[in-house]
């Protein structure tokens, strides 16, 4: 080999040394960059409304007589929970409410507000059967008043120290987001962001909702049982339009739809004439 052949070889050596080091300084440079973005992608996102609505103090009877009131929860992060017996999520997430109340007793007060249209007594039986921990009432003017827009259960208001509402969920809550929640509002720390949003913002029907409220359905007409049979049926038959949705969530998203109206209101005739 030539003296000038050897010192190309040199060269050209050195060359592909230096392009494999800065490869390796790249990666390793560009690894906790992209460590951090998994971090922050995995990071939850609590939401609270921008201009939280202040709630007048209320008081209501639970289902042992005994007052409910939510000056007495002052303080603490209240969880208004409207539910009813009939709706599967709103069962289902009975055993993360109670946990939850149990674990954060001292900073949390849930209370349940039941749309069950049967004796107080009847729901008595089902909240000491499912071990419920926190004051449940049945609904009343007052609290419709003051809880407007619950067209859908479960539908739960999140309420911070100052009795403010600074959350509302349409469909079953999720235990790890409550939690979050109550974390935050009650000052306890938290690995999680927060942003302010419009009270608007998130409030979609959510798949699990029960929805009570049907456009082009009359459920007055029906006795208080038949009403409840009817809105489980409603929220368990499917459409047959090709929504993929019940009848009830059809008849809300897409009030015109002409498949919808005859399969509610058959189904509301079957309910009635069934004895």
């Amino acid at each position: 080999m030539t003296p000038r052949r050897a010192l190309l070889f040199v060269v050209a050596l050195g060359g592909l040394a230096l392009m494999w080091t800065a490869a390796q300084y790249a990666r390793h440079v560009s690894t906790p960059s992209d460590e951090a973005r998994s971090v922050s992608a995995q990071t939850p996102t609590i939401r609270f409304f921008k201009d939280p609505a202040g709630v007048p103090a209320f008081t209501a009877a639970d289902l042992d007589g005994r007052e409910v009131s939510s000056t007495a929860a002052h303080g603490k992060v209240i969880i208004v929970n409207f539910w009813a017996t009939w709706c599967p999520p709103c069962r289902a997430e009975i055993p993360d409410l109670v946990a939850l109340q149990d674990k954060y007793r001292d900073q949390l007060q849930i209370i349940g507000v039941s749309e069950d249209e049967v004796p107080p007594e009847d729901v008595k039986r089902f909240a000491i059967q499912h071990k419920m921990n926190y004051p449940v009432v049945m609904t009343t003017r007052e609290i419709d008043r003051l809880f407007p827009g619950v067209q859908a259960l479960p539908t739960s208001f999140i309420l911070d120290r100052d009795l403010r509402i600074v959350q509302k969920h349409v469909g079953m809550l999720t235990a790890g987001m409550t939690e979050l929640e109550t974390r935050a509002l009650a000052g306890l720390p938290v690995s999680a962001t927060i942003e302010r949003v419009d009270h608007t913002q998130g409030l979609k029907l959510d798949s699990t909702a029960q929805v009570m409220d049907i456009p082009g359905v009359d459920l007055a007409s029906l006795p208080a049982s038949k009403r409840s049979e009817a809105l489980q049926k409603l929220n368990e038959k499917s459409c047959t339009c090709g929504c993929d949705l019940t009848v009830a969530k059809c008849r809300v998203d897409d009030p015109t739809c002409g498949v919808s109206l005859p399969l509610a209101r058959e189904i509301v005739q079957q309910v009635a004439q069934t004895r």
